[in-house]
């Protein structure tokens, strides 16, 4: 008989040697008095200590923890996706493999999930970090807030639970992993939001410093993007070709008006900014072009739909009904 298994937990790991048995033994301690079946899925991004040996050792002595050897650093993102590629849990739960995330609240993310949220995304309301770390990272949430209007406290928090079956599909490239609430959300996802217990981290130090808040930047203008025309591009390059246009028209109308008033062609930049405008009218509006068709061959050769169906009533799971 087939055993559903409820829960994946996913640890990118880098160069976490010194936590990573004290770990496994908090997830371990919290979830083997549980009545389900769980999976620990370890992603070793390319580390260069001892984790690759400690992973293994654990494997061993444990067939439920599972280990995958990437062959290089290829970052979170990564290592995160790769998890999930292979996770067969009902709700997924990544976590840092720091022990700066507290296991024990794993039982608290299930139980906000088994209440009907589709998403549960940690908030580290007592952040243990110093107050460089602490600044860029309140900057950042309230910046991707205002701008994807999805209301979080905490982007930057690793500790998220996710229903399997809204996530499976998602793909994350880049530093995309911060985020995946924001693309689950586009999927009509309901999401809520818990406040972890955020721990000093033991050993070693953090692999993030202050440059990572200027790629979340970059990140968050390719997620606005893609949120907002991701469906239909040609409105956003075909506005801004008008918009040049229309600018291009006044610039030209102004020209001959001077003209007309004795102001030689020569003597005013009007005539070439025209033509300028012009041109970039006509690329913004080809780039829309090839962008409509760029998407539709996205979407039509693999068969994916430009929806998501959350649940079907009454249709056969292999085709349309006789």
């Amino acid at each position: 008989m087939l055993t559903i298994v409820k829960l994946s937990i996913i640890l990118p790991v880098y160069n976490e040697a010194g936590s990573l048995e004290e770990l496994y033994r908090e997830i371990k301690e919290n979830l083997d008095l549980s009545h389900f079946r769980y999976e620990i899925i370890a992603v070793d991004d390319g580390s260069t200590d001892r984790s690759r040996e400690i992973l293994e050792n654990i494997a061993k002595g444990d067939g439920n923890f599972r280990v995958l050897h990437l062959s290089k650093n290829y970052g979170q993102t990564a290592a995160l996706s790769a998890g999930l590629d292979v996770a067969v849990g009902e709700v997924i739960i990544p976590m840092d493999a720091d022990l700066q995330n507290d296991p024990a609240d794993i039982p608290k993310f299930l139980e906000m999930v088994d209440h009907g949220y589709d998403v549960v995304a940690g908030w580290r309301k007592n952040r243990k970090d110093n107050f460089l770390r602490r600044l860029p990272s309140l900057l950042a949430n309230k910046l991707i807030s205002r701008i994807t209007s999805i209301r979080l406290h905490d982007y930057g928090c690793t500790m998220k639970a996710y229903r399997r079956e809204i996530i499976k599909d998602v793909r994350f490239y880049g530093e995309m992993h911060r985020f995946m609430p924001v693309y689950v959300a586009w999927h009509g996802a309901k999401i809520g939001e818990l406040v972890v217990n955020h721990r000093p981290r033991k050993y070693d130090k953090s692999k993030y410093g202050i440059s990572r808040t200027f790629r979340v930047v970059l990140d968050l203008l390719t997620v606005k993007f893609l949120s907002a025309y991701l469906a239909k591009p040609m409105h956003f390059f075909g506005r801004a070709g008008l918009y040049s246009l229309f600018l291009a028209t006044v610039s030209g109308i102004a020209a001959i008006i001077l003209r007309f008033n004795g102001v030689h062609f020569i003597k005013t930049p009007l005539p070439l900014l025209t033509i300028f405008l012009i041109m970039m009218a006509v690329q913004f509006i080809l780039m829309g072009i090839l962008a409509e068709i760029l998407i539709r061959i996205y979407h039509e050769p693999r068969g994916k739909a430009t929806y998501t169906v959350r649940s079907r009533t009454n249709f056969k799971q292999d085709g349309p009904r006789d």
